[in-house]
Protein backbone atom coordinates (compact mmCIF):
# COMPACT_ATOMS: atom_id res chain seq x y z
CA UNK A 1 0.00 0.00 0.00
CA UNK A 2 2.87 2.26 0.76
CA UNK A 3 4.29 1.99 -2.75
CA UNK A 4 1.01 2.68 -4.17
CA UNK A 5 0.47 5.22 -2.58
CA UNK A 6 3.89 6.52 -3.49
CA UNK A 7 3.40 6.04 -7.21
CA UNK A 8 0.21 8.11 -7.17
CA UNK A 9 0.98 10.78 -4.73
CA UNK A 10 4.32 11.26 -7.08
CA UNK A 11 1.77 11.68 -10.01
CA UNK A 12 0.25 14.04 -8.30
CA UNK A 13 2.94 16.09 -7.08
CA UNK A 14 5.04 16.41 -10.42
CA UNK A 15 3.14 19.77 -11.17
CA UNK A 16 4.04 21.52 -8.13
CA UNK A 17 7.09 24.03 -8.24
CA UNK A 18 7.54 28.16 -7.44
CA UNK A 19 5.72 30.44 -10.57
CA UNK A 20 5.33 34.52 -11.37
CA UNK A 21 3.02 35.58 -13.48
CA UNK A 22 3.24 36.23 -17.14
CA UNK A 23 3.69 33.59 -19.94
CA UNK A 24 5.99 34.70 -22.58
CA UNK A 25 5.81 33.06 -25.80
CA UNK A 26 9.34 31.78 -27.95
CA UNK A 27 8.60 30.07 -30.99
CA UNK A 28 11.30 27.27 -30.58
CA UNK A 29 10.77 25.45 -34.30
CA UNK A 30 8.33 26.05 -36.96
CA UNK A 31 6.83 24.68 -40.07
CA UNK A 32 9.29 24.16 -42.80
CA UNK A 33 6.87 25.02 -45.68
CA UNK A 34 4.00 27.30 -43.79
CA UNK A 35 2.00 28.95 -45.51
CA UNK A 36 3.20 33.07 -46.51
CA UNK A 37 0.66 35.44 -45.25
CA UNK A 38 1.03 39.23 -44.61
CA UNK A 39 -1.02 40.89 -41.83
CA UNK A 40 -0.36 44.57 -42.67
CA UNK A 41 -0.65 46.84 -39.73
CA UNK A 42 -4.25 48.36 -39.35
CA UNK A 43 -4.97 51.69 -39.82
CA UNK A 44 -5.55 53.94 -36.79
CA UNK A 45 -7.30 57.21 -36.82
CA UNK A 46 -7.02 58.25 -33.51
CA UNK A 47 -4.75 60.88 -32.73
CA UNK A 48 -2.22 58.78 -30.29
CA UNK A 49 -1.32 55.07 -30.62
CA UNK A 50 -3.80 52.72 -30.63
CA UNK A 51 -4.86 51.01 -27.22
CA UNK A 52 -3.68 47.53 -29.45
CA UNK A 53 -1.84 46.42 -32.72
CA UNK A 54 -4.24 44.15 -33.94
CA UNK A 55 -1.80 42.91 -36.46
CA UNK A 56 0.89 41.69 -34.37
CA UNK A 57 -1.42 39.55 -32.31
CA UNK A 58 -3.33 38.22 -35.14
CA UNK A 59 0.53 37.44 -36.92
CA UNK A 60 1.63 35.80 -33.43
CA UNK A 61 -1.74 33.48 -33.26
CA UNK A 62 -1.15 32.44 -37.09
CA UNK A 63 2.59 31.92 -36.85
CA UNK A 64 1.97 30.13 -32.79
CA UNK A 65 -0.53 27.08 -35.20
CA UNK A 66 2.69 26.18 -37.20
CA UNK A 67 0.36 26.38 -40.54
CA UNK A 68 1.55 29.89 -41.26
CA UNK A 69 4.55 31.68 -41.58
CA UNK A 70 3.62 35.84 -41.34
CA UNK A 71 5.96 38.03 -43.51
CA UNK A 72 7.89 40.53 -41.15
CA UNK A 73 6.24 44.03 -41.29
CA UNK A 74 9.76 45.48 -42.25
CA UNK A 75 9.59 43.26 -45.04
CA UNK A 76 6.33 44.56 -46.56
CA UNK A 77 6.40 47.22 -49.69
CA UNK A 78 3.22 48.69 -48.65
CA UNK A 79 0.46 48.96 -45.87
CA UNK A 80 -2.92 49.37 -47.59
CA UNK A 81 -6.14 49.43 -45.25
CA UNK A 82 -8.44 48.43 -47.57
CA UNK A 83 -9.34 45.48 -50.48
CA UNK A 84 -9.39 48.38 -52.97
CA UNK A 85 -5.77 49.63 -52.16
CA UNK A 86 -3.91 46.25 -52.64
CA UNK A 87 -1.57 46.06 -55.66
CA UNK A 88 -1.65 42.28 -55.82
CA UNK A 89 1.75 42.38 -58.28
CA UNK A 90 3.72 44.21 -55.22
CA UNK A 91 2.43 40.57 -52.72
CA UNK A 92 3.04 37.98 -55.44
CA UNK A 93 6.86 39.42 -55.54
CA UNK A 94 6.93 38.51 -51.81
CA UNK A 95 5.46 35.18 -52.63
CA UNK A 96 2.96 36.19 -50.00
CA UNK A 97 -0.31 33.69 -50.67
CA UNK A 98 -2.41 35.75 -48.55
CA UNK A 99 -2.93 39.42 -47.21
CA UNK A 100 -4.98 40.84 -44.31
CA UNK A 101 -5.56 44.46 -44.33
CA UNK A 102 -8.00 46.43 -41.82
CA UNK A 103 -8.58 49.52 -39.81
CA UNK A 104 -9.28 50.19 -36.49
CA UNK A 105 -11.88 52.83 -36.08
CA UNK A 106 -12.85 55.01 -32.86
CA UNK A 107 -16.35 55.50 -32.03
CA UNK A 108 -17.87 58.14 -30.24
CA UNK A 109 -18.73 55.80 -27.65
CA UNK A 110 -15.67 54.92 -26.75
CA UNK A 111 -15.94 51.22 -28.86
CA UNK A 112 -13.65 50.89 -31.57
CA UNK A 113 -15.11 49.76 -35.07
CA UNK A 114 -12.53 46.83 -36.17
CA UNK A 115 -12.69 46.25 -40.07
CA UNK A 116 -10.69 43.60 -41.80
CA UNK A 117 -10.87 41.72 -45.33
CA UNK A 118 -8.92 38.44 -45.88
CA UNK A 119 -7.23 38.53 -49.68
CA UNK A 120 -5.98 35.73 -51.85
CA UNK A 121 -3.28 37.29 -53.16
CA UNK A 122 -2.97 34.88 -56.69
CA UNK A 123 -6.48 34.65 -57.27
CA UNK A 124 -6.67 38.56 -56.58
CA UNK A 125 -9.87 37.97 -54.43
CA UNK A 126 -11.57 38.62 -51.19
CA UNK A 127 -12.20 35.61 -49.43
CA UNK A 128 -13.58 36.96 -46.14
CA UNK A 129 -14.41 40.45 -44.32
CA UNK A 130 -15.94 41.54 -41.16
CA UNK A 131 -16.55 44.46 -39.20
CA UNK A 132 -16.59 44.04 -35.60
CA UNK A 133 -17.38 46.60 -32.66
CA UNK A 134 -15.22 46.39 -29.74
CA UNK A 135 -13.95 47.46 -26.28
CA UNK A 136 -10.75 48.83 -25.82
CA UNK A 137 -10.94 45.56 -22.61
CA UNK A 138 -11.71 43.18 -25.22
CA UNK A 139 -9.46 44.39 -28.37
CA UNK A 140 -7.43 40.93 -27.69
CA UNK A 141 -10.30 38.97 -27.47
CA UNK A 142 -11.34 40.66 -30.79
CA UNK A 143 -7.76 39.61 -32.61
CA UNK A 144 -8.45 36.29 -31.48
CA UNK A 145 -11.71 35.88 -32.88
CA UNK A 146 -10.05 37.71 -36.25
CA UNK A 147 -7.01 35.14 -36.18
CA UNK A 148 -10.00 32.20 -35.93
CA UNK A 149 -11.94 33.37 -38.74
CA UNK A 150 -8.46 33.82 -40.99
CA UNK A 151 -7.32 30.26 -39.69
CA UNK A 152 -10.84 28.70 -40.45
CA UNK A 153 -11.02 30.28 -43.81
CA UNK A 154 -7.85 28.92 -45.26
CA UNK A 155 -7.15 25.49 -43.21
CA UNK A 156 -11.27 24.71 -43.42
CA UNK A 157 -10.69 23.80 -39.61
CA UNK A 158 -12.09 25.90 -36.05
CA UNK A 159 -9.48 27.74 -34.81
CA UNK A 160 -8.46 27.86 -31.20
CA UNK A 161 -6.96 31.40 -30.31
CA UNK A 162 -10.05 33.02 -28.80
CA UNK A 163 -9.86 30.03 -25.93
CA UNK A 164 -8.05 29.47 -22.39
CA UNK A 165 -5.75 27.62 -21.10
CA UNK A 166 -5.52 26.75 -16.98
CA UNK A 167 -2.59 26.27 -15.11
CA UNK A 168 -1.25 26.17 -11.17
CA UNK A 169 1.70 28.76 -9.84
CA UNK A 170 3.14 28.67 -6.82
CA UNK A 171 4.57 31.96 -5.55
CA UNK A 172 5.92 32.57 -2.10
CA UNK A 173 3.58 35.22 0.04
CA UNK A 174 5.10 38.08 2.59
CA UNK A 175 5.19 35.21 5.61
CA UNK A 176 7.59 32.77 3.23
CA UNK A 177 5.06 30.62 2.75
CA UNK A 178 4.28 28.76 -0.60
CA UNK A 179 1.13 30.58 -2.42
CA UNK A 180 -0.65 28.13 -4.62
CA UNK A 181 -2.86 29.37 -7.46
CA UNK A 182 -5.42 27.95 -9.88
CA UNK A 183 -5.19 30.11 -12.84
CA UNK A 184 -6.47 30.93 -16.52
CA UNK A 185 -5.27 32.98 -19.58
CA UNK A 186 -5.72 33.28 -22.91
CA UNK A 187 -4.11 30.69 -25.50
CA UNK A 188 -1.45 33.38 -26.23
CA UNK A 189 -0.84 33.82 -21.68
CA UNK A 190 -1.98 36.79 -22.13
CA UNK A 191 -4.44 38.15 -19.78
CA UNK A 192 -3.61 36.54 -16.10
CA UNK A 193 -6.75 35.83 -13.77
CA UNK A 194 -6.66 34.03 -10.62
CA UNK A 195 -9.23 31.61 -10.22
CA UNK A 196 -8.04 30.14 -6.57
CA UNK A 197 -5.37 30.48 -4.36
CA UNK A 198 -4.17 28.71 -1.07
CA UNK A 199 -1.48 27.75 0.98
CA UNK A 200 -1.76 24.11 0.29
CA UNK A 201 -0.86 22.47 -2.65
CA UNK A 202 -3.13 22.55 -5.52
CA UNK A 203 -3.39 20.19 -8.52
CA UNK A 204 -4.92 18.41 -11.83
CA UNK A 205 -7.56 21.40 -13.06
CA UNK A 206 -10.02 20.23 -15.31
CA UNK A 207 -12.28 22.52 -17.45
CA UNK A 208 -15.93 21.28 -17.55
CA UNK A 209 -17.94 21.12 -21.16
CA UNK A 210 -19.31 24.34 -21.04
CA UNK A 211 -16.30 26.56 -19.91
CA UNK A 212 -17.40 27.80 -17.22
CA UNK A 213 -16.13 25.76 -14.37
CA UNK A 214 -13.09 24.17 -13.37
CA UNK A 215 -12.51 21.37 -11.23
CA UNK A 216 -9.66 20.71 -9.24
CA UNK A 217 -7.58 18.70 -6.65
CA UNK A 218 -6.83 20.74 -2.93
CA UNK A 219 -4.77 19.66 -0.51
CA UNK A 220 -6.57 22.34 1.72
CA UNK A 221 -6.91 21.23 5.12
CA UNK A 222 -4.17 19.10 5.13
CA UNK A 223 -5.23 15.99 2.72
CA UNK A 224 -6.73 15.74 -1.24
CA UNK A 225 -10.37 16.59 -1.96
CA UNK A 226 -12.02 17.43 -5.14
CA UNK A 227 -13.76 20.53 -5.82
CA UNK A 228 -15.41 22.47 -8.51
CA UNK A 229 -15.35 26.00 -8.79
CA UNK A 230 -17.60 28.83 -11.03
CA UNK A 231 -14.80 30.75 -12.99
CA UNK A 232 -17.73 33.59 -12.77
CA UNK A 233 -19.02 33.55 -9.70
CA UNK A 234 -16.23 31.75 -7.60
CA UNK A 235 -18.45 29.52 -6.00
CA UNK A 236 -16.82 26.38 -4.95
CA UNK A 237 -18.37 22.61 -4.29
CA UNK A 238 -16.49 19.78 -2.52
CA UNK A 239 -17.23 16.58 -4.85
CA UNK A 240 -14.80 13.65 -3.06
CA UNK A 241 -13.18 13.86 0.46
CA UNK A 242 -12.82 10.37 1.36
CA UNK A 243 -10.05 9.24 3.06
CA UNK A 244 -6.94 8.59 1.50
CA UNK A 245 -6.34 9.51 -2.44
CA UNK A 246 -9.08 11.77 -3.82
CA UNK A 247 -7.21 12.67 -7.42
CA UNK A 248 -7.25 13.19 -11.38
CA UNK A 249 -11.11 14.40 -11.41
CA UNK A 250 -12.13 14.11 -15.34
CA UNK A 251 -15.25 15.57 -17.00
CA UNK A 252 -17.70 13.68 -19.11
CA UNK A 253 -18.84 14.86 -22.60
CA UNK A 254 -22.27 15.84 -21.41
CA UNK A 255 -20.74 17.12 -18.12
CA UNK A 256 -22.79 15.62 -15.95
CA UNK A 257 -20.30 12.66 -14.61
CA UNK A 258 -16.51 12.96 -13.30
CA UNK A 259 -14.18 10.46 -13.65
CA UNK A 260 -11.86 10.30 -10.54
CA UNK A 261 -9.42 8.30 -8.69
CA UNK A 262 -9.97 7.31 -5.18
CA UNK A 263 -8.34 4.78 -2.46
CA UNK A 264 -11.42 4.70 -0.34
CA UNK A 265 -11.44 0.67 -0.40
CA UNK A 266 -8.00 0.18 0.55
CA UNK A 267 -6.87 0.58 -3.42
CA UNK A 268 -6.42 3.45 -5.89
CA UNK A 269 -8.70 2.46 -8.48
CA UNK A 270 -11.39 4.69 -10.92
CA UNK A 271 -14.86 5.86 -9.82
CA UNK A 272 -17.64 7.80 -11.79
CA UNK A 273 -19.76 10.16 -9.81
CA UNK A 274 -22.62 11.28 -10.83
CA UNK A 275 -22.53 15.47 -10.48
CA UNK A 276 -25.94 16.05 -9.50
CA UNK A 277 -26.99 12.83 -7.30
CA UNK A 278 -23.68 12.12 -5.68
CA UNK A 279 -23.58 8.78 -6.35
CA UNK A 280 -20.54 6.91 -6.97
CA UNK A 281 -19.64 4.09 -9.38
CA UNK A 282 -16.49 1.95 -9.47
CA UNK A 283 -15.64 1.42 -12.50
CA UNK A 284 -12.33 -0.88 -12.14
CA UNK A 285 -10.97 -4.02 -9.79
CA UNK A 286 -8.07 -4.30 -9.58
CA UNK A 287 -4.83 -5.38 -6.77
CA UNK A 288 -2.51 -2.72 -9.06
CA UNK A 289 -2.80 1.23 -9.65
CA UNK A 290 -5.56 3.20 -11.46
CA UNK A 291 -5.61 6.22 -12.35
CA UNK A 292 -5.65 9.50 -14.90
CA UNK A 293 -9.05 8.41 -16.44
CA UNK A 294 -10.36 10.73 -19.22
CA UNK A 295 -13.62 10.00 -21.12
CA UNK A 296 -13.70 9.54 -24.88
CA UNK A 297 -15.93 12.41 -26.96
CA UNK A 298 -18.73 9.32 -27.03
CA UNK A 299 -18.70 9.44 -23.54
CA UNK A 300 -19.03 5.81 -24.23
CA UNK A 301 -15.57 4.47 -22.52
CA UNK A 302 -12.16 5.94 -20.51
CA UNK A 303 -8.86 5.49 -20.56
CA UNK A 304 -7.17 5.52 -18.08
CA UNK A 305 -3.30 4.43 -16.28
CA UNK A 306 -2.63 1.00 -14.99
CA UNK A 307 0.84 -0.68 -13.85
CA UNK A 308 -1.53 -3.83 -13.95
CA UNK A 309 0.97 -5.41 -16.68
CA UNK A 310 3.84 -4.39 -14.42
CA UNK A 311 4.42 -1.18 -15.32
CA UNK A 312 2.66 1.89 -15.98
CA UNK A 313 0.39 1.95 -19.35
CA UNK A 314 -2.77 3.14 -21.18
CA UNK A 315 -6.17 0.96 -20.63
CA UNK A 316 -9.48 1.46 -22.57
CA UNK A 317 -13.08 0.25 -20.69
CA UNK A 318 -16.52 0.62 -21.87
CA UNK A 319 -19.26 2.19 -20.12
CA UNK A 320 -22.61 1.91 -20.51
CA UNK A 321 -25.44 4.51 -19.76
CA UNK A 322 -25.59 3.57 -16.23
CA UNK A 323 -21.69 3.95 -15.78
CA UNK A 324 -20.97 0.40 -15.43
CA UNK A 325 -18.63 -1.43 -17.14
CA UNK A 326 -18.67 -3.67 -20.47
CA UNK A 327 -16.43 -6.20 -20.31
CA UNK A 328 -13.20 -5.82 -18.95
CA UNK A 329 -10.55 -3.21 -19.81
CA UNK A 330 -8.27 -3.14 -23.32
CA UNK A 331 -4.43 -2.42 -23.07
CA UNK A 332 -3.98 0.19 -25.39
CA UNK A 333 0.14 1.13 -25.66
CA UNK A 334 2.73 -1.35 -26.23
CA UNK A 335 5.79 0.54 -27.06
CA UNK A 336 7.77 0.95 -24.18
CA UNK A 337 7.56 -0.16 -20.53
CA UNK A 338 5.99 3.83 -19.36
CA UNK A 339 3.10 5.22 -21.09
CA UNK A 340 0.36 7.72 -19.07
CA UNK A 341 -1.53 10.49 -18.37
CA UNK A 342 -3.46 10.09 -21.72
CA UNK A 343 -5.60 13.28 -22.97
CA UNK A 344 -7.75 12.60 -26.02
CA UNK A 345 -8.53 14.05 -29.09
CA UNK A 346 -11.58 15.79 -29.55
CA UNK A 347 -12.60 13.56 -32.64
CA UNK A 348 -11.44 10.74 -30.66
CA UNK A 349 -8.59 9.71 -33.32
CA UNK A 350 -5.97 9.84 -31.29
CA UNK A 351 -4.38 10.02 -27.65
CA UNK A 352 -1.78 12.06 -26.28
CA UNK A 353 0.55 10.74 -23.34
CA UNK A 354 3.55 10.63 -21.33
CA UNK A 355 5.89 8.12 -22.72
CA UNK A 356 9.30 7.45 -21.31
CA UNK A 357 12.33 6.36 -23.70
CA UNK A 358 15.70 6.09 -22.84
CA UNK A 359 15.28 7.44 -19.30
CA UNK A 360 13.34 10.35 -21.21
CA UNK A 361 9.72 11.54 -20.36
CA UNK A 362 8.02 12.79 -23.27
CA UNK A 363 5.09 13.52 -24.86
CA UNK A 364 3.98 10.84 -27.66
CA UNK A 365 0.98 9.95 -29.70
CA UNK A 366 -0.98 7.18 -30.83
CA UNK A 367 -3.77 6.70 -33.39
CA UNK A 368 -6.42 4.55 -32.20
CA UNK A 369 -7.41 3.29 -35.58
CA UNK A 370 -3.89 2.58 -37.03
CA UNK A 371 -2.20 1.83 -34.00
CA UNK A 372 0.78 4.56 -35.45
CA UNK A 373 3.11 5.68 -32.45
CA UNK A 374 4.70 8.94 -32.51
CA UNK A 375 7.26 10.44 -29.76
CA UNK A 376 6.62 14.30 -30.42
CA UNK A 377 8.95 16.00 -28.32
CA UNK A 378 12.71 15.60 -27.36
CA UNK A 379 12.80 17.02 -24.46
CA UNK A 380 13.58 14.79 -20.96
CA UNK A 381 11.14 15.74 -18.27
CA UNK A 382 7.37 16.66 -20.31
CA UNK A 383 4.31 16.14 -18.51
CA UNK A 384 0.85 16.99 -18.22
CA UNK A 385 -0.64 16.92 -21.97
CA UNK A 386 -3.97 18.44 -23.01
CA UNK A 387 -5.54 18.93 -26.91
CA UNK A 388 -6.07 22.37 -28.24
CA UNK A 389 -10.49 22.08 -28.31
CA UNK A 390 -9.64 21.78 -32.41
CA UNK A 391 -7.13 19.26 -32.43
CA UNK A 392 -4.31 20.39 -34.00
CA UNK A 393 -2.14 21.69 -31.04
CA UNK A 394 -0.67 19.82 -27.39
CA UNK A 395 -0.38 22.01 -24.75
CA UNK A 396 1.93 20.19 -21.63
CA UNK A 397 4.78 21.25 -18.90
CA UNK A 398 8.19 20.41 -19.30
CA UNK A 399 11.75 21.68 -17.57
CA UNK A 400 14.01 24.09 -18.92
CA UNK A 401 17.19 25.45 -17.01
CA UNK A 402 15.74 23.80 -14.00
CA UNK A 403 12.37 25.84 -14.44
CA UNK A 404 9.15 24.23 -15.07
CA UNK A 405 7.61 25.95 -18.14
CA UNK A 406 4.86 25.29 -20.17
CA UNK A 407 5.35 24.44 -24.26
CA UNK A 408 3.04 23.69 -27.32
CA UNK A 409 3.35 21.12 -30.12
CA UNK A 410 1.93 20.49 -33.46
CA UNK A 411 -0.31 17.24 -33.51
CA UNK A 412 2.54 16.20 -36.27
CA UNK A 413 5.09 17.28 -33.79
CA UNK A 414 6.39 19.68 -36.15
CA UNK A 415 6.04 22.86 -34.64
CA UNK A 416 6.96 23.79 -31.10
CA UNK A 417 7.23 26.98 -29.13
CA UNK A 418 7.51 27.82 -25.37
CA UNK A 419 5.61 29.64 -22.79
CA UNK A 420 7.76 31.00 -19.99
CA UNK A 421 7.81 32.99 -17.15
CA UNK A 422 10.54 35.21 -15.75
CA UNK A 423 10.97 33.92 -12.28
CA UNK A 424 9.58 30.44 -11.13
CA UNK A 425 7.93 27.47 -12.55
CA UNK A 426 4.42 26.78 -14.02
CA UNK A 427 2.20 23.16 -14.31
CA UNK A 428 -0.26 21.28 -15.09
CA UNK A 429 -1.91 23.14 -18.02
CA UNK A 430 -5.26 22.47 -19.36
CA UNK A 431 -6.81 23.97 -22.76
CA UNK A 432 -10.03 25.08 -22.31
CA UNK A 433 -13.15 23.54 -24.78
CA UNK A 434 -14.81 26.20 -27.46
CA UNK A 435 -17.03 29.02 -25.88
Amino acid sequence: MKKQLSFIFGLLMLAISQAQAVLTIEITQGVQGATPIAIVPFAWAGNNAPPEYMNKIIAADLQRSGFFNPLPEEDMIATPSEAGKVNFADWRALKVDYVVVGKMIPQMDGSFQIQFQLLDVYKGKQLAGYSIRSRKPNLRITAHQISDIIYKTITGVRGAFDTHIAYITVTKNRKGQKLYRLAIADSDGFDEQIIYESTQPLLSPAWSPDGKRLAYVSFFGGRPKIYIQNILTRKTEEISGFKGINGAPAWSPDGRRMALTLSKDGNPEIYVVDLKTKKFTRITHQYAIDTEATWMPDGKALIFTSDRGGSPQLYRVELNRQSKTIGRPRRLTFDGNYNARASVSPDGRRVAMVHREQGKFQIAVLELKTGRFQILTKSRLDESPSFSPNGTMIIYATEDKYHGILAEVSVDGRAHQRLSLQNGDVREPAWSPFK
